[in-house]
């Protein structure tokens, strides 16, 4: 399908099962091979032609009239629909011919007053919910004087809780008109996108898009492209032979070997650029075989001059070793020639010469050794025949007589050899005077005796010497990773040899040059690979100023996959990145769309960090040529002197690349290397390096330095103060919540004292509560999960620094889970303070909070209580309301997490990943693990199936979720597997698996790997917060007014000149108005809610939904709106009088209003006769407004 989108297709074959999925719009021709059985059938394979004038065509037996019928009856079927169609009525009623409708200019999405009443219910069914809590509209009606009025509240956690109509003339009428502003409103915050719908795309596109590496897709190309490697400029840059002389800048490689046994032939690097300084002094530490190894390090000694002869002997040189360490099968002819290179051979892609060098140590100079360049060239095997027969004849009394005729002593000894009848080179190291042919060799037998039993060769000259000889090596990668578990060998292994056996081959070529030239390809493969590092690392520094903070080391690091297999990869950093790119857009959506719920906030900021936003950024930005994602393998090692036999262009790559066409080595698939170095990249990977250089940035520089790449990239992650304001003054309206819980014993568990007391309140309001003017704690647990993630994953990362990367996230998911927090929260007794309006939620938490508190011999006895999610909601959003308190001060919140998490009582339960455990245990012993999946009847059913060499293992699991199932069958099989491990540990464990082995239910294998348990034994190094170098705005500002002001209480004296009377003098005072207050025996004075002040904004228009904020409109709206915002009963309008003749006839009504924070207190207000309705309950609502603005309930003006 993918293929055919991106018209890498043309051509699809399906089965009718997939007649319902196909939706390709450009389809023109649809073939039927077999007719479809049913009219249904036949419309939807009709309907995959999309295209206009597509065509449907039917293959039909010939002679079969049966079908021929059948088609014909389909085609009257289609002509009888379409009439019906056509001539279609409806017997509906239309009772409203000029239905409203709100219109998106943008994308011209429409919708009515009758269909926004289905929309607003599925808005309101997609916001975040639970068992708890079922996110729905509630309506209320009330008769107006013009008609009925609807007043909608919506759930807590929608961006607007309180919709009125206007007056209509019925109540479905009054239903539409408050659902479509409902719908304007909710799109004008951003909670319907321009489409008018309910946004969430990432939920469909996430199973193809995000690259998943645990349900891999069928198809693995549609997984990975092609790309070019990038190759360092100051490898590429040529000399020319119209230069004379030549300047190279001389790089010294300096050798330290481990133990100190072994020599190494100086050698130098000849570039024609100059190295960048971070690379001119690279150190390397180099593993050899058997526990040895050899630290080098380049030397920058000036500038060398060669004139067009030497350059043409230093070329040659160079193609001469190249084929020794690489195409050796070249030197078993008795002639190589050796030709002129060409500086701009297109198969060329880096310039560079390794000659070796002699140092003066008197003059402080290092120069070319070029007698020894010149000692080997003049071997024979580079003459042709006839050159060589013109050669001198040694001195018979200095001479050996080899296989290819006698050579002087001299000649032999440091030089390399040839032996066909063992088909191998050696290095001669010296003439043993003492041993011949004669010699016994291992088992007693003579050297003649071996060579004539095992490879039939009668020495002809038993009387020479021998020649002691070391086998010229195999090259290999020294890059990879290795233990020290070989035993480290003492001396070097000699072998002797009989002189008639060997040819020469390079006369001066010694084993101390060979020493050096096995290291040399590694040495210059990590160059080029940091080269490439610091030009990426130059690029950042010229696009941003921060970009120059971090080292090209840990960008090198950040550029190198796990698939390298060197001794650093991506991983760490990746999930360091991972963890603050989530920190760092959370926040962003967070302070830029205040509207928004959690679950769309969640949407929105997967949307950016998923993998497939990832990658779209980094191949804009052409980061995909940087990567280094191949081992390095010795064979592919092209430069000036052996080049790429395989010659890339436009028209040949994908013959070349074909992705099903690799080439095997050692038994593994690789990539077949073209003189372009192209290579294939999964998707994801190019995704994941952007995190991991995120993690680069922050672990070298620090937040502002990421912050500024992700810009750069194209994610924005910044914000200012006066939003961070914004958010901690509108918690004020909160406050008047504070006497349901104990502030002050809350701070005092959380150890911080709130600023904004308003923040700790909201982060414990559950959704279900909705009594307030909307909001919950969800906007804060969203934010709070994100720093969280980054918290604890900075903590993991200081203080385990040799934790692997599968087994850091590992140990971060057990301590960033609900379970942990909800523990933290019973523990703090957070589930005391929240809250909520769902009875069924606080004994689930209760219930859960005492079986924490049972002792662990009880729990053992029963099964626990299933875990509210509320419980670890809490921990999430206190750590969000602290965040925002503090002004986004990571410092602050670093510690308080500090205290919250005791890590050491998370690990004693410790439990890798069981799909990671079971992939690891397979790669140990090199078997083939496979899942397969069914679905029936909303079940997902998975098998697990190991199978290797004596092994094969399966294992079932059904659940609902299929992530889940297979999780069940990998924790199933992987125990069958390492029980049997136990057993040789237990003589209990034994005697179960004595009992299970007719079974077959447990093998008994382990991990070679070191489990998470044992590595977590090692040495902890001290927890560091990484990289937070940000400045915190200071949103302490001194306008707000202080918390004890914010309380229900009686005002001042002074407060705006108000004055409290008892309820006898208030009657007396509003008598003269038509106001009539109800109250109980006793005296009582009326509290005042004290209305919020915070600093004044000029932009800012008053919310008619704040708790006793000023209100536009008619008075009876705004009477309205001030019931909702102190969370009273709607007002009650009653025509309670009719007076004078019909023609002349005033109404009189009166209000009731029902002001809960006194008990049974009734406020009824009486207004004067009026002609018209509406007139008389508009004045009576005036009546009731100015008896509430007298006691302070309604202030006439409200800064905000």
């Amino acid at each position: 399908m993918y293929s055919c989108l991106i018209w890498q297709l043309n051509l699809l074959v399906a089965t009718k099962v997939g007649e319902e999925g196909l939706d390709i719009q450009t389809c023109c021709l649809v073939v039927r091979f077999d007719l479809p059985e049913t009219v249904a059938s036949f419309i939807q394979s009709r309907g995959r032609a999309r295209m206009p004038q597509s065509e449907y065509a039917f293959l039909v037996e010939s002679g079969n009239q049966k079908e021929l019928d059948l088609i014909e009856h389909f085609k009257k079927g289609e002509d009888q629909m379409k009439e019906e169609i056509a001539s279609r009525t409806t017997s509906a009623t239309l009772v409203d011919f000029q239905e409203r409708i709100y219109k998106v200019d943008s994308t011209g999405a429409t919708i009515s007053s009758g269909s926004s009443i289905s929309l607003l219910h599925h808005y309101c069914s997609k916001l975040p919910h639970d068992e708890f809590f079922n996110p729905k509209p509630q309506f209320f009606y009330f008769d107006d004087a013009e008609g009925t009025v609807c007043h909608i509240i919506l759930p807590s956690n929608a961006p607007t809780h309180q919709i009125v109509s206007s007056p209509m003339s019925s109540l479905e009428a009054a239903k539409k008109d408050a659902c479509l502003k409902a719908c304007k409103e909710l799109h004008e915050l951003g909670a319907l996108n321009n489409y008018l719908l309910v946004d969430q795309n990432n939920e469909n596109e996430g199973s193809v898009e995000d690259f998943s590496d645990l349900d891999s897709c069928d198809d693995e190309n549609l997984r990975r492209e092609l790309h070019e490697m990038f190759i360092p400029a100051a490898l590429r840059k040529a000399w020319t032979k119209v230069e004379n002389p030549v300047h190279l800048n001389l790089y010294f490689i300096k050798f330290c070997p481990n133990p100190v046994d072994r020599l190494y032939k100086e050698f130098g690097l000849f570039v024609k650029a100059p190295l960048p300084g971070e690379a001119e002094k690279m150190k390397l530490n180099l593993r050899l075989a058997r526990g040895r190894s050899v630290t080098t390090e380049l030397v920058p000694s000036g500038v060398a001059m060669f004139d067009n002869d030497e350059i043409s002997l230093a070329e040659k040189f160079q193609q001469m070793f190249l084929k020794v360490i690489l195409d050796r099968s070249e030197f078993i002819p008795d002639y190589v020639p050796l030709g002129e290179l060409d500086g701009c051979n297109l198969s060329t892609s880096t310039f560079y010469l390794l000659l070796p060098v002699i140092m003066v140590e008197c003059k402080d100079t290092i120069s070319v050794d070029w007698n020894l360049v010149r000692k080997c060239l003049s071997s024979p095997i580079f003459r042709t025949p006839k050159d060589a027969g013109d050669g001198k004849i040694p001195h018979l009394n200095k001479q050996l007589q080899l296989a290819n005729g006698p050579r002087s002593v001299n000649d032999v000894v440091n030089s390399l050899v040839y032996a066909p009848c063992k088909d191998t080179f050696f290095f001669v190291s010296e003439v043993v005077q003492e041993k011949n042919g004669y010699s016994s060799f291992k088992d007693s037998k003579t050297h003649i005796d071996h060579y004539i039993d095992t490879f039939g060769i009668c020495l002809s000259y038993p009387d020479q010497p021998l020649l002691k000889a070391k086998q010229l090596f195999c090259l290999g990668n020294l890059l990879r990773k290795k233990g020290y578990t070989e035993s480290r060998d003492k001396e070097e292994h000699f072998v002797e040899l009989p002189p008639e056996i060997c040819q020469l081959k390079v006369i001066g070529f010694s084993k101390d040059i060979g020493s050096s030239l096995s290291l040399l390809p590694s040495i210059m493969h990590r160059l080029e690979s940091l080269l490439v590092a610091i030009e990426l690392k130059k690029r950042f520094s010229d696009s941003f100023p921060e970009g120059a903070e971090v080292t090209a080391d840990r960008v090198l690091e950040a550029l190198t996959t796990e698939r390298c297999n060197e001794r650093f990869s991506l991983e760490r950093l990746e999930v360091l990145g991972d963890a603050f790119l989530k920190f760092a857009v959370g926040r962003h959506l967070f302070l830029l769309h205040d509207a928004l719920d959690e679950g769309q906030l969640t949407r929105m900021r997967s949307n950016l960090v998923n993998n497939s936003n990832l990658f779209k950024l980094a191949t804009m930005s052409n980061l995909q040529v940087y990567i280094r994602d191949q081992s390095f393998e010795p064979r592919e090692f092209f430069t000036l002197g052996r080049t790429c036999p395989v010659i890339c262009t436009k028209e040949t790559e994908m013959s070349i690349h074909s992705p099903h066409e690799l080439s095997v080595t050692n038994g593994a698939k690789a990539e077949v290397r073209c003189n372009k170095c192209h290579h294939w990249l999964h998707k994801k990977t190019i995704a994941d390096v952007v995190e991991a250089l995120v993690g680069a940035f922050i672990v070298d520089s620090g937040f502002k330095a990421a912050t500024a790449f992700l810009k750069w990239i194209g994610i924005q992650v910044d914000f200012n103060a006066s939003q961070v304001s914004k958010i901690c003054a509108a918690s004020t309206n909160f406050i008047p919540l504070a006497s349901q819980m104990d502030i002050a014993a809350l701070e005092n568990s959380l150890g911080y004292a709130f600023s904004h007391k308003g923040l700790l309140i909201q982060a414990f309001v559950h959704p279900s509560y909705n009594s307030l003017s909307g909001g919950c704690y969800q906007r804060l647990e969203f934010l709070g999960d994100a720093v969280l993630d980054y918290l604890i994953t900075s903590y993991l990362y200081s203080v385990y620094p040799n934790l692997k990367p599968g087994q850091l996230t590992d140990l971060r998911s057990i301590s960033v889970n609900n379970n942990t927090f909800a523990d933290i929260a019973v523990y703090r007794s957070f589930h005391k303070h929240i809250i909520c309006d769902s009875t069924a939620l606080c004994e689930s938490m209760m219930k859960y909070a005492n079986f924490i508190g049972t002792s662990a011999s009880d729990k053992g006895q029963v099964e626990g209580p299933r875990c509210p999610k509320a419980l670890g909601d809490l921990v999430e959003s206190c750590v969000g309301a602290i965040l925002l308190d503090t002004g986004f001060n990571l410092n602050c919140v670093w510690e308080i997490m500090i205290s919250f998490l005791d890590l050491s009582m998370s690990l004693s339960r410790l439990q890798i990943n069981p799909i990671r455990e079971i992939r690891e245990l397979c790669q140990s012993y090199n078997w083939d693990l496979q899942f397969t999946s069914s679905k029936k009847d909303e079940m997902f059913l998975v098998e697990a199936k190991v199978t290797g060499k004596d092994i094969s293992e399966t294992s079932c699991a059904t659940n609902t979720n299929k992530n889940a199932a297979i999780r069940m069958a990998s924790q199933q099989i992987c125990a069958r597997l390492k029980f049997y491990y136990l057993a040789k540990k237990s003589p209990f464990y034994a005697g179960i698996l004595a009992w299970l082995a007719p079974l077959s239910l447990a093998q008994g294998y382990k991990s070679k790997c070191k489990s998470l348990e044992e590595v977590l034994k090692y040495r902890k190094m001290e927890a560091k917060l990484i990289g937070y170098d940000e400045t915190s705005p200071d949103v302490t500002e001194p306008q707000l007014i202080r918390f004890d002001d914010l309380k229900v209480q009686e005002p001042p004296a002074s407060d705006c000149n108000l004055t409290l009377h008892p309820i006898t003098e208030v009657a007396k005072i509003c008598k003269s108005s038509g106001i009539h207050v109800k109250c109980p025996p006793s005296p009582f004075k009326v509290p005042v809610l004290q209305p919020t002040t915070v600093t004044e904004d000029d932009d800012y228009k008053a919310d008619s939904q704040s708790t006793g904020g000023s209100c536009k409109g008619s008075a009876r709206s705004q009477l309205y709106e001030i019931c909702a915002a102190n969370c009273w009963k709607p007002p009650l309008f009653d025509c309670c009088k009719e007076t004078g003749a019909s023609h002349l006839k005033e109404f009189t009504f009166k209000v009731v209003v029902e002001i809960e924070e006194a008990s049974n207190m009734i406020l009824e207000c009486y207004g004067e006769p009026r002609a018209k309705k509406k007139d008389a309950a508009e004045d009576a609502a005036e009546a009731a407004l100015w008896y509430l603005r007298h006691e302070g309930y309604l202030r006439d003006k409200i800064l905000f």
